[in-house]
C-alpha cells in the first residue's frame, strides 16, 4: 500500500476527513492526497519518497521557495530564545516598520496569526468606525471562515447572503450583501440604495479563490470613489497578493490607496502571521486606544516574526518581481501554447507570482464564469501531471504560484510535462 494511502486512512480516524484543511483532502480532484515529508527550494518529497515540482507553495507563503536557508536560521535563531511570551517584542516593531515603509496606505498596524482573524478584525474595526453595521463582499472571493463571511449570493441583485456552511445562524449574514466580482453597475446601484449604510467593502484585489481572475481598472476605481463618496471603508484583502504580486501588493499595482489592507502568507514566510492596518485614525478605534476590541495570546509570536521579517527583506532585492513576474508569465504562456498544440480549449492568465489555467475559451472575469470551466478536464490534467511529477492546487477554484526558485529551467521543463499531460487527456 501506498505510504501516502496509509497515511490518509490513518488520519480519518482521528482527523475530520484525515485533513486539517478540507481542500487537502483531494475531495475535487479525487485520489489520494500527497502528504508531504520535506521541501526545498521548488520541490517537496511525498510519503513515498516520490519528488514534485510545486506550484502550490503552502498556498502563497513561499515565495521564495522552501526551506530557504536565511528564514529557517532566522527562525532557528528566534526560537534559541523562547517560542513565545505573552509579552510584546522589538521584533514586532520591526516587522510593523517594515510593512508601513513598504505600504504607503498603512500608518499602522496589527500583527495577528491567521488570514481569518486579519479579515474579521479589519471587518469589526470598520464597523466600528463608521457605526454601521452592512458590510459588502463579492461572490467567488474568500475572506476567511468567520461567521458573517461564509455566505452565498442571495438570487437577484441587490439581496442579502445567506449562510453558506452549517452552524452559521442567518443572523450573522443578515448584514452582509454579496454582489458579483467586477460588476460596476451593481455596486453602483447598491450604493445609491445603501450606501449611507454600507460599513466597509472587502475584496480579493486579484481574486485567487476562484481561480485568478483580475478586476478591471473600473470596477477598482468605483470600488475606490464609491466608499468616499458614501463614507465606507475599502478593505483591500491583501492576505494572498500581499508582496506575492508586487512590493506594494495589488494595491500598488492598481494606484489604489486602501482604507484597511490584511496580509499573510508571504508576510509571514511560512510561518503562522498575518497583519492588518491602514489609516492611523481608523486603527486608532483598536483597543487599548478605543473601543473596538481584537486580541490574541500568540499574536506576533517570535518565530513568526521572525520568519516575516526575513522573508520581506530578501524579496527587496533589486529586480525580485520583475525576475518572479516573467517566470509566471512564462509559464502561463506555456501552457496555453502546449493546450493550443493538443487541441484543448484553455487559457491563462498571471501576475506577479500567481497563476491562472482555465479550461475555457475565456478568461474568466467573475465567479460565474469561472464555474462554467470544464472542470472533469482540469481532473484529468490534475492528475496526468501528478503522474509527471508537478503538483498543483487540487482544485479548479484556485490560483497556482510560483517562487524565486521556479528557474526558467523548471519552467520550461513544467511547459513539457504540461504538453505531455493534455495529449493523453
Amino acid at each position: 500500500m501506498s505510504r501516502n494511502l496509509e497515511l490518509f486512512e490513518r488520519g480519518k480516524q482521528v482527523i475530520p476527513g484525515g485533513v486539517n484543511s478540507p481542500v487537502r483532502a483531494f475531495g475535487q480532484v479525487g485520489g489520494t492526497p500527497r502528504f508531504v515529508k520535506r521541501a526545498e527550494g521548488a520541490y517537496f518529497w511525498d510519503a513515498d519518497d516520490k519528488q514534485y515540482l510545486d506550484y502550490v507553495g503552502s498556498w502563497g507563503p513561499a515565495i521564495l521557495g522552501h526551506a530557504h536557508p536565511d528564514v529557517v536560521k532566522a527562525v532557528q535563531d528566534a526560537a534559541v530564545g523562547g517560542l513565545s511570551f505573552g509579552a510584546p517584542t522589538e521584533g514586532e516593531i520591526e516587522i510593523a516598520e517594515e510593512i508601513c515603509k513598504l505600504l504607503p496606505s498603512v500608518q499602522q498596524v496589527r500583527l495577528v496569526s491567521s488570514g481569518t482573524e486579519a479579515t474579521m478584525s479589519a471587518i469589526r474595526l470598520a464597523r466600528g468606525f463608521t457605526g454601521r453595521d452592512l458590510i459588502v463582499k463579492f461572490e467567488g472571493c474568500y475572506h476567511g471562515h468567520s461567521d458573517s463571511l461564509l455566505v452565498k449570493a442571495g438570487s437577484g441583485l441587490l439581496t442579502f447572503g445567506n449562510p453558506s456552511s452549517g452552524g452559521v445562524p442567518a443572523d450573522c449574514t443578515k448584514h452582509t450583501l454579496v454582489l458579483q466580482y467586477n460588476d460596476v453597475q451593481q455596486l453602483a446601484d447598491t450604493f445609491k440604495e445603501l450606501g449611507d449604510k454600507i460599513a466597509c467593502v472587502i475584496l480579493e484585489p486579484i481574486a485567487g479563490n476562484m481561480n485568478l481572475i483580475k478586476p478591471s481598472a473600473e470596477f477598482v476605481q468605483a470600488l475606490r470613489s464609491l466608499t468616499e463618496q458614501h463614507g465606507a471603508v475599502l478593505i483591500y484583502d491583501e492576505v494572498m497578493t500581499g508582496f506575492r504580486v508586487g512590493l506594494q501588493c495589488a494595491q500598488g499595482l492598481h494606484g489604489i490607496t486602501p482604507d484597511l489592507t490584511t496580509l499573510g502568507k508571504v508576510v509571514g514566510g511560512g510561518m503562522p502571521l498575518a497583519a492588518f492596518g491602514g489609516r492611523a485614525d481608523i486603527m486608532a478605534k483598536i483597543a487599548p486606544l478605543g473601543n473596538v476590541y481584537q486580541a490574541g495570546t500568540l499574536s506576533g509570536n517570535p518565530l513568526s516574526v521572525a520568519a516575516g521579517l526575513a522573508t520581506l527583506r530578501l524579496i527587496q532585492q533589486p529586480g525580485f518581481h520583475d525576475t518572479l513576474g516573467q517566470r509566471s508569465a512564462r509559464l502561463a504562456a506555456g501552457l496555453a501554447d502546449a493546450a493550443r498544440a493538443a487541441g484543448v480549449p484553455m487559457t491563462t492568465d498571471s501576475v506577479g507570482g500567481m497563476f491562472g489555467f482555465y479550461f475555457s475559451d475565456r478568461v474568466p472575469t467573475s465567479y460565474a464564469e469561472a464555474t462554467q470551466c470544464d472542470i472533469p478536464r482540469f481532473k484529468a490534467f490534475f492528475h496526468a501531471m501528478l503522474e509527471e511529477g508537478v503538483y498543483l492546487a487540487p482544485s479548479a477554484y484556485e490560483a497556482g504560484f510560483t517562487s524565486i526558485a521556479h528557474t526558467d529551467a523548471l519552467i520550461d521543463d513544467t511547459i513539457a510535462a504540461a504538453g505531455r499531460a493534455l495529449a493523453r487527456i
